[in-house]
């Protein structure tokens, strides 16, 4: 019988060496995680994926239930609860998530519900991550455009700016501490195990990790850039105790040429130079102590093969994806390698579909990440961790075809999941956009 490595050489072929298989993954992905206080039960990690799918005050609505109860069953170590607003300006469509007085009651009761289904099925709790978002210049709190953004930036607007007055102000930015500190004290009240400052994907704080030509104190050098992310880590960091824990999924490269990406070369190629990154995983570690860090690289709306290598999508895609896949190893498995006290969460599984899981425990036994994370998977194929234990490895049939309907659902203004592998619920929805 050939080995995965040897089927997947077969059908890639050669030259991507930095994506590790294994010919073990089940028993791999099977180990234990201690993370402080929590034991993950396994190595697998059920990215934040959003839904869109919320009521008008934020609470889950029937349908996030429904997805979350679906991940429960799965038995995955940790469930990384999508995007969570941490004020109304900042959501990013009518029914994203908003953690409130009002709607943590629902949020309790959700988190909850995750730990008692997952324990009754697989016979342990996961641990549960609820991720805190500004969505800046993704927000349409009311289903219109009505960007926060840190900077003008030409990539996005193209030849229309956006308005002066949308800029946030420094003002306002020394407020976001305190709101990612209330929203941290609700998740710890709602019975989630840790929150994710999120600075990833060009949402508001991963927007000003490049904002090099901004005047004042959040723009220009490295610790001007850095100071409200780390502020709003430091904001959460109040409600942390021994069973509550700080995390972030961090963008460590934009793939936008310099001055409008972060992890770029500054000479403006889209190489990654992970100087600056680097720089920021250390403070993490070394001044806030973090212990877990979600890696991701690119934008999802912009250029989405970087971020969620795909088959077919919004554009022809530029390269295969397992080169993207090939990138985001190679990134990672960095990052990895020079801070082994971090345990990092890999990404970008899903566009190998029945060698994901191979792929994510090959690099964990490679050092080259501690975690494996699926997204798209997680939509199409929930009980893919079901399989993988009970026979060694995926259905191909039954996994991600990473074909971006999912997302263009969700760019379209609709609730969004996978209306290939889950028809009954979302083909029509799908139909409509």
């Amino acid at each position: 019988m050939q080995s995965e490595k040897q089927t997947f050489i077969k059908k890639y072929g050669e030259g991507y060496p930095h994506i590790k298989l294994s010919d073990g993954a089940s028993e791999t992905l099977r180990r234990p995680l201690k993370l402080g206080k929590k034991e993950l039960a396994n190595r697998i990690v059920f990215q934040p994926m959003e839904g869109c799918d919320g009521t008008a005050s934020g609470a889950p609505g029937a349908l996030t239930e429904r997805r979350y109860l679906r991940f429960a069953e799965s038995g995955a170590g940790m469930i990384w609860l999508e995007a969570v607003a941490v004020s109304g300006e900042g959501r990013a469509n009518p029914r994203q998530l908003y953690l409130t007085e009002e709607t943590m009651p629902a949020f309790a009761e959700l988190a909850e519900k995750i730990k008692e289904r997952c324990l009754k099925v697989n016979g342990y709790e996961p641990v549960v991550v609820l991720q805190a978002t500004h969505s800046g210049r993704y927000s349409k709190p009311r289903g219109v455009p009505e960007p926060i953004i840190a900077y003008n930036n030409p990539l996005f607007e193209k030849d229309a700016p956006i308005p002066a007055d949308r800029i946030i102000s420094d003002e306002a930015c020394d407020e976001l501490p305190e709101k990612f500190a209330a929203t941290a004290s609700l998740a710890k009240r709602c019975g989630f195990d840790g929150i994710d400052v999120k600075c990833c994907h060009r949402y508001l704080l991963s927007e000003f990790m490049s904002a090099y030509e901004r005047p004042g104190k959040y723009g220009g050098d490295f610790a001007n850039r850095a100071r409200l992310y780390l502020s709003c880590i430091e904001g959460a960091k109040t409600a942390e105790t021994e069973n509550f824990f700080v995390t972030s999924r961090l963008n460590v490269y934009d793939g936008f040429a310099y001055p409008y990406g972060f992890g770029v070369s500054p000479d403006g190629t889209l190489e990654p130079d992970l100087a600056e990154p680097e720089k920021l995983i250390g403070i993490l570690s070394q001044k806030y102590g973090l212990k877990l860090l979600n890696v991701t690289i690119g934008n999802p709306y912009v250029n989405p093969h970087v971020n969620r290598p795909f088959f077919a999508g919004p554009y022809a895609n530029p390269e295969k994806p397992v080169q993207g896949v090939e990138r985001i190893a190679a990134i990672t498995g960095s990052l990895q390698k020079k801070f082994p006290q971090v345990n990092m969460v890999l990404s970008g599984t899903s566009a190998l579909r029945e060698y994901a899981a191979a792929y994510g425990a090959g690099m964990i036994e490679d050092g080259s990440c501690a975690l494996a994370g699926f997204g798209r998977m997680t939509f199409a194929y929930p009980e893919f961790v079901h399989d993988l234990f009970e026979t060694g490895s995926l259905r191909r049939e039954k996994c991600c075809a990473a074909c971006s309907k999912c997302s263009a659902m969700m760019r379209a203004g609709k609730v969004a999941g996978c209306p290939v592998f889950d028809k009954d619920v979302y083909s029509e929805i799908y139909k409509s956009i």
